[in-house]
């Protein structure tokens, strides 16, 4: 196929659809279409099945109806624009079908993030889930499942959480930690270092290790010991960049400490299911960000094997970059400070995320 995007060239090169497999993508604006009409179409190729993709749908229709007019037989538009490319959770099993719960990967290639799914006795925990609430809903009652529980491990900055929405509407439980939600304006339970909790009476085991240091609450859980969803600290191909909060000095002391003795000191057999992932090269076969903890260090061994926590420093210095300016209104929304609407939320949540600490060409060497 063809995706054909229609949005200014400028937008088009901040974000566009993209995915695991090969296909051809062109940008020829809205207005081209409308100002030259012929030499636009002449543009677009006639051999493969064209979709067009703008900003909010009527434009995608709009030239989608002139190419059929002009003989093109197999179009199609985008409904709901590229909003509906953000938005869009594909859910991928995880562990085996034979285990007794099973945890599923949502991976949202919109904005390089994954959340996280764990089932067991007809209830459904979610890991930091984001504003797509209908689909965790009608992903629930697929599993013949509600959602009792949602667990954030971090405050987010560079989407909107769904946690807030998923309790008023289902009266799920929110878990976090103080370090990072102690200001929230809505009601949640704290986590806390060493904790457990399962699923059901006798379902797997949900252990909290606080790992500060993207941001002092950050938190990843330990699942059935097999699995730790890492959050922003621990990416397959990078780590969390420690300066979004303007504290670059004291929180790359607290990810210093935490990769070095928290990290590095747990079992290497550890399935890492990330935050975020860089490339769709990390993923394995079945199209899952998942890898051994111990391959990650070893990998990542510039990042890890720093002798001090001053050169970690510099390190991260060395590497800073501006963080977007719409973080710190995401992240008021984030704690119940400030209220969007959806329209708006919409904008504020497009784009990549910025939350890697180093450029991968750093990391690699």
């Amino acid at each position: 196929m063809i995706i054909l995007d229609v949005r200014n060239k400028e937008d088009f090169s901040r974000f566009n659809v993209e995915g695991p497999f090969q296909f051809d993508i062109m940008n020829i604006p809205y207005f081209d279409f409308i100002e030259e009409e012929i030499v636009s179409v002449s543009k677009v190729p006639q051999d493969k099945p064209i979709k067009v993709v703008c900003a909010k749908e009527g434009s995608a229709q709009y030239v989608g109806e002139i190419l059929v007019n002009h003989g093109f037989e197999n179009v199609s538009y985008l409904s709901g624009g590229i909003k509906t490319w953000g938005n869009l959770l594909a859910p991928k099993r995880i562990n085996s079908q034979s285990d007794s719960y099973a945890l599923f990967q949502f991976i949202r290639p919109g904005k390089a993030s994954c959340n996280y799914g764990l089932i067991y006795d007809a209830e459904m925990i979610i890991f930091d889930p984001s504003k797509n609430i209908e689909f965790y809903e009608s992903f629930a009652i697929s599993q013949n499942s509600k959602i009792v529980k949602t667990f954030e491990t971090h405050l987010q900055a560079d989407y909107i959480s769904g946690s807030k929405e998923i309790a008023n509407k289902t009266g799920a439980e929110i878990f976090a930690h103080n370090g990072d939600f102690k200001e929230a304006s809505f009601q949640y339970s704290t986590v806390n270092d060493g904790e457990s909790y399962s699923v059901g009476k006798d379902g797997p085991e949900i252990r909290v290790l606080h790992s500060p240091g993207h941001t002092p609450g950050s938190t990843s859980y330990i699942v059935d010991n097999k699995y730790i969803i890492s959050g922003d600290t621990v990416f397959i191909q990078s780590i969390g960049r420690p300066d979004l909060g303007g504290k670059v000095e004291e929180w790359s002391i607290m990810l210093y400490d935490t990769l070095t003795n928290k990290i590095m000191g747990l079992n290497g057999d550890l399935d890492v299911l990330p935050g975020h992932y860089m490339d769709w090269n990390e993923a394995n076969s079945d199209l899952i960000f998942s890898e051994k903890l111990a391959y990650i260090i070893k990998h990542n061994v510039h990042v890890y094997n720093m002798d001090s926590a001053e050169k970690f420093t510099e390190f991260i210095k060395d590497n800073m970059r501006k963080s977007p300016d719409i973080y710190r209104e995401i992240r008021r929304v984030n704690t119940g400070w400030l209220d969007v609407k959806l329209d708006e939320a919409d904008v504020m949540d497009l784009g990549k995320n910025e939350c890697t600490a180093v450029a991968y060409n750093k990391i690699k060497g």
